[in-house]
């Protein structure tokens, strides 16, 4: 099917390998990804030998080598049809102020993800994940810096969540597994 998983109903012989991620419903590659992060990030799944940054590798955690046993996230970016990375807009959990005087440039959106919820078929609630570094461009509020986007190593929750039509993606990039401290339904 392309997405690099193979469909349920495909005639593989070699699909002897248990999975909880469900099988590959719709025709949108991105819709597929995103619930197999949400299938990964809400059950504890046996690990199959797979690229080492693919968005299905099971378990959740194991994007880092060694796997982490206590990820509870999987962050990953959408990508528009022109190839640029999906951003929203979000308000910080803790509102951090400089006490020095001088300008606290943390910006107010990001392109990091994590799926909340899929429903509708190809609709997912996403909450942006604040990343630890700047990613905007110093000149022009509402750019980003895609080099910066290779420095962010940490991520942190927010309160904001984005409903999407994930039909309006082209990509998704898995991007690391980490433990957020997300709240169990």
């Amino acid at each position: 099917m392309g997405c690099g998983r193979e469909s349920s109903s495909s005639s593989s012989s070699s699909s002897s390998s248990s999975s909880s991620v469900k099988p590959i419903t719709s025709a949108n590659c991105v819709c597929d990804v995103v619930q197999a992060i949400l299938d990964i990030q809400t059950q504890d799944i046996t690990n199959d030998c797979q690229c080492p940054s693919n968005c299905f590798l099971e378990p959740l955690g194991g994007l880092v080598s060694p796997a982490r046993s206590n990820a509870d996230t999987r962050v990953f970016m959408l990508l528009t049809k022109d190839g640029t990375p999906f951003k929203a807009f979000f308000k910080s959990r803790h509102h951090a102020s400089q006490n020095d005087g001088s300008p606290h440039h943390h910006g107010c959106f990001s392109v990091f993800f994590r799926v909340e919820d899929v429903f509708d078929g190809c609709c997912a609630t996403l909450r942006v994940l604040k990343p630890n570094k700047n990613i905007h461009k110093d000149c022009d509020c509402g750019s980003i810096d895609l080099n910066a986007l290779c420095d962010v190593t940490d991520f942190a929750l927010t309160d904001s969540c984005i409903t999407v039509d994930l039909n309006c993606f082209c990509g998704v990039q898995c991007i690391q597994d980490v433990f957020l401290n997300v709240c169990p339904d």
